[in-house]
């Protein structure tokens, strides 16, 4: 989308496989009559959203009031880290998509809690919601595999570069500036680009309701994260300053290593539209090409990431909550199955990565990637 003036809709083709996400709707919806539940929180998603906020503001709170070694300070960032991923990954993540609750009023409160993480909650609706999830994987549509061009290279259909040879090395480093980059540039970059795609409509603001917020939006943030510590805290400045920046850096490293494996991997296909706009495959198959699953098994790692190493279910049905995503797998899987649609999934996480990281050596080795078919 880089260079044009306004936000040109590509068309799924439906007469091709149609019937498999017809059918996985029915039985997904008669899966919830049956169970007599909500799609969306329940008790135990409302206790892990008070877990994943403690984790993110109480060590916080000992930063601003306890006289420890500066070694106790820095671990302290470094769980305060974990906590803002997990608050981003558990409970922004379904709030911002209409599914932690079935008033918008409780999504939209909820939602905002990414002011507190550092981004801003309209931009990354459209980045996330609008873009990501309707086109998957397209290039110059889905800006989740847009990262700068001269540093990375998400797709087999942009230019590559020398530097590209050493992305597999270097990412994961990048992966750490994620956050960072959303407080200092992206939200303002992202901000005039959507004005020129026209894209703020979709989120009922004017361009400059948007700045507005964004800008009271960072004030805020930097109050109380920034001027706070540096302000209340016995630390020393520099210690302050190194904890804050690695804070910022564990969030960016645990996001970029949950979102990136799911995509950016060999058996992803990222489909191009026809010069008509279209893209010959229905939307949910080309979901189930371009999405995968891993570490499935894992409990207690789902539980933190938000149900995120289920991200075929995700995508099939973001408006539900994460926490029925597990029982919806096996719907999931068995239709796919039975409509010969690929199922992808990794069975541990370190294997994901180990893909991701293959699809990097690729990306930045190869003009087409050997997954494109």
């Amino acid at each position: 989308m880089q260079g044009q003036s306004n936000f040109s809709p590509l068309q799924f083709t439906k007469s091709k496989n149609a019937e498999f996400y017809k059918v996985l709707r029915q039985r997904v919806n008669e899966y919830f009559k049956k169970e007599n539940i909500s799609r969306h929180a329940n008790p135990k998603m409302v206790f892990k959203t008070i877990c994943m906020i403690a984790l993110y503001t109480a060590p916080f709170v000992l930063i601003l009031t306890l006289n420890i070694q500066s070694w106790a300070v820095l671990s302290l960032w470094a769980v305060m880290g974990v906590g803002m991923a997990g608050c981003g990954l558990s409970i922004m993540h379904d709030a911002n998509h209409g599914a932690y609750s079935k008033s918008p009023a409780v999504n939209s409160f909820i939602g905002r809690i990414l002011v507190l993480l550092a981004g801003n909650p309209a931009n990354w609706r459209i980045q996330h919601n609008v873009l990501h999830h309707t086109y998957t994987n397209v290039t110059n549509y889905d800006e989740d595999i847009a990262p700068p061009p001269a540093i990375l290279r998400f797709s087999p259909h942009t230019k590559r570069y020398k530097i590209h040879r050493f992305q597999h090395f270097y990412a994961y480093f990048f992966y750490g500036l994620m956050t960072m980059m959303w407080f200092v540039s992206k939200d303002y970059t992202q901000a005039m680009r959507y004005k020129k795609l026209d894209l703020l409509k979709t989120q009922g603001l004017t361009f400059k309701s948007h700045m507005r917020n964004i800008i009271i939006n960072k004030v805020v943030y930097a109050s109380i994260f920034i001027a706070l510590p540096f302000i209340l805290s016995p630390a020393s400045w520099y210690i302050t300053l190194a904890g804050y920046l690695l804070m910022q850096f564990i969030t960016g490293f645990i996001l970029g290593i949950v979102f990136q494996p799911a995509h950016v991997v060999p058996t992803s296909t990222y489909p191009l539209p026809t010069e008509s706009g279209d893209i010959e495959a229905d939307w949910a198959v080309s979901q189930m090409y371009n999405t995968a699953n891993f570490a499935q098994e894992s409990r207690l790692f789902s539980w933190y990431v938000g149900g995120l190493n289920y991200q075929v279910e995700h995508h099939l049905f973001p408006n539900i909550c994460h926490i029925h995503y597990k029982k919806l797998s096996t719907i999931v899987k068995s239709t796919a199955d039975e409509f010969q649609v690929p199922y992808h999934s990794y069975k541990t996480f370190m294997g994901a990565l180990k893909e991701h990281t293959k699809m990097l050596y690729s990306l930045g080795n190869q003009d087409i990637a050997p997954a494109i078919h």
